[in-house]
């Protein structure tokens, strides 16, 4: 039986490679537009900001750092600079090679972080846009575990506000994450209190619109050799119809085309469902 073609590798793979060409980088996550033309050209100075406004909450360091979720290493290459020691866990073999790559000096750890076997002790717990994927049943205990005395949590990420009431009620969304009320309650059971906190989401939202005009230029070109080879030659549009069923299932060509081509995705909708937050946390 042949093996089954790694569409989100493909993806990953493809994206990481515009980044690259357009900014330089291979950041992951949200920019922060504060007094930034919301760009193309801006997006490298948008996601520097992030980075500068996360570091900001850093305490002292030299520090040992566990990156949960490191993206294509480019956050733990910035640390190794700042003189900290950083391991990394990332569930993805591409972005794994990527952080061994560009992370020269940290230790990647290729599995998610609920399968994550090392004993610490680590200064910090860093999540950046990586908390949501994590149940919240195991983040914050398996942090106390991994976490030396004093130690200290990091989150960047969106968490969904009240007004979310799931895909079937608003379609498919931009954001996502646990409930912020929910993440609430888990604080209040752990082992951790808030030591300090600060919502960017009016800063990170921008963002959103960004992705969505390059995904309507994509969009402009797809549709537009689409109609052509329909009209032209609709045999070979038909044929290459299934090749794409091959690859893609309904439901994931349905969603990609309302990327492409529809308006729901706004940074208005953004702020309307979620709430971007940075928290660093404290052991009690």
């Amino acid at each position: 039986m042949a093996d089954k073609i790694d569409t989100r590798a493909v993806g990953l793979d493809v994206g990481l490679a515009f980044i690259r060409w357009l900014t330089g980088a291979e950041n992951l996550h949200y920019g922060l537009w504060t007094g930034l033309e919301v760009t193309a050209g801006n997006l490298r100075t948008a996601q520097d900001a992030y980075t500068v406004k996360l570091f900001g909450y850093l305490p002292e360091g030299p520090l040992r750092i566990l990156d949960i979720g490191g993206g294509a290493g480019e956050t733990a290459k910035k640390l190794l600079a700042l003189g900290h020691q950083v391991d990394i866990v990332v569930p993805s073999a591409f972005l794994a090679a990527r952080c061994r790559e560009t992370a020269q000096g940290a230790t990647v750890h290729e599995c998610t972080f609920e399968a994550f076997q090392g004993q610490g002790q680590y200064d910090l717990c860093l999540f950046s846009e990586s908390f949501q994927y994590i149940p919240l049943a195991e983040s914050l205990p398996k942090c106390a575990r991994l976490l030396a005395p004093g130690g200290t949590v990091l989150i960047a990420d969106c968490f969904r506000t009240e007004a979310y009431r799931g895909r079937g009620a608003h379609g498919p969304q931009p954001g996502g994450g646990h409930r912020l009320t929910n993440f609430r309650s888990a604080v209040e059971g752990s082992a951790f209190a808030v030591d300090a906190e600060e919502d960017i989401t009016d800063a990170v939202a921008p963002s959103i619109d960004l992705e969505q005009r390059l995904f309507h230029v994509l969009g402009h070109g797809v549709t537009r050799v689409s109609d052509e080879i329909r009209a032209k030659r609709p045999t070979a549009h038909w044929a290459l119809g299934k090749v794409i069923g091959l690859f893609l299932s309904r439901r994931r060509r349905d969603n990609l085309m309302q990327r492409l081509t529809q308006t729901s995705r706004t940074s208005q909708a953004f702020r309307t469902y979620n709430s971007y937050r940075i928290i660093r946390l404290k052991h009690r």
